[in-house]
């Protein structure tokens, strides 16, 4: 139970929340919003500089680790940690056709994005099923429900992050403890302003029309997600009333897959 009793204003009160990729984007993003709802943070990075300014400014602990190396995952030893919330969020990206796709690479984005995710919902799943309440919300992607021509890696290992999570769901049925995951399309992170530079200049065009005619052409809606978005679905997710949502799949993708 946590030690502070949760109020409409902080439901997350005494609750410790766990979110990887914290440093910046839709990680920090997270991290601000359930900050704002109670929670006891602890911020995981493997950038240590972006992971301990975020627990200055938002008050709490920096993890450092790489999440491609299961013997670091393991030595977090979160077991004791009383994890309450775990948000994976932390993910890395690769171009390149099927044929020339660097295996080594491959396998790297698949430790990341979903062997990583695994390891850490093992860690943290006895503990909730003990207290009787857990959240865990996945940051999965439009990639997750649909392919895009390239991203082998990635797409796999986000389809994969959705099946992950409907089989913990049923596992976890009953017990408190809840799986969902939220795929938007593209977010505005620093990451992708980059690639709309890079292609605005591959292209000789204006970035909003990168935005309108590349990026998003399967998209209805002619914008990027903002991270604050995905963090108020993440939040709800995590707040009051949502005991029987579980194994859902949220989707902020402006209307991708709706087409």
């Amino acid at each position: 139970m946590p030690s502070q009793p949760p109020t409409a204003e902080r439901p997350l009160a005494g609750r410790t929340a766990l979110v990887t990729g914290a440093a910046s984007g839709i990680g920090r993003a997270v991290a601000t919003r359930l900050a704002a709802d109670g929670a006891r943070l602890l911020l995981l990075d493997l950038d240590e500089a972006g992971a301990k300014a975020a627990a200055s400014d938002l008050g709490g602990e920096a993890l450092v680790a790489d999440l491609s190396d299961a013997d670091a995952i393991t030595a977090l030893d979160l077991a004791g940690r009383g994890v309450d919330v775990l948000v994976n969020n932390a993910g890395i990206q690769h171009v390149a056709p099927v044929q020339d796709f660097d295996p080594a690479r491959f396998a790297l984005i698949h430790r990341v994005m979903l062997h990583a995710p695994f390891l850490l919902a093992q860690q943290v799943l006895p503990g909730m099923y003990d207290r009787g309440w857990g959240r865990l919300v996945h940051v999965s992607s439009v990639h997750g429900h649909r392919a895009s021509a390239y991203k082998a890696a990635y797409v796999s290992a986000k389809h994969g992050l959705e099946g992950l999570s409907k089989v913990i769901a049923l596992e976890a049925a009953g017990t408190g403890v809840t799986s969902n995951t939220v795929a938007p399309g593209y977010v505005r992170t620093p990451l992708v302003e980059g690639q709309v530079a890079d292609q605005a200049r591959s292209h000789g065009i204006g970035e909003d029309e990168v935005l309108e005619r590349v990026m998003l052409a399967r998209t209805p809606v002619k914008r990027l997600v903002e991270p604050d978005e995905v963090a108020g679905v993440v939040a709800f997710l995590c707040g009051p009333h949502t005991d029987s949502i579980t194994g859902s799949s949220y989707r902020l993708d402006g209307g991708w897959t709706a087409a």
